[in-house]
């Protein structure tokens, strides 16, 4: 199954979405929830490369790379922290 770029584009804003909520979540908390803030980046991340793969722009598909990778190792040390393994 082929997705349209029409579709494409519906991944691509619904995860704009996503980072622009997680930065005003982040600016507005005190104390922000860290699975909140990178999980919500990750998802973000994750629905702008589904989108970039059919509408390609390689710059930007790398900067979603490392959006996605920075967010697991923040999901990974908020994990640790909570395990009580500190990070």
């Amino acid at each position: 199954m082929t997705m349209t770029p029409e579709v494409a584009n519906y991944f691509g804003f619904s995860g704009m979405a996503c980072i622009i909520f997680a930065y005003a979540y982040t600016t507005a908390r005190q104390q922000p929830n860290p699975f909140v803030q990178h999980g919500v980046n990750l998802l973000g991340a994750a629905l702008l490369t589904v989108s970039l793969l059919v509408n390609t722009n390689p710059a930007s598909l790398v900067l979603e790379f490392f959006w996605a990778a920075i967010a697991i190792y923040g999901l990974a040390r908020a994990v640790l922290k909570k395990q009580g393994g500190g990070a």
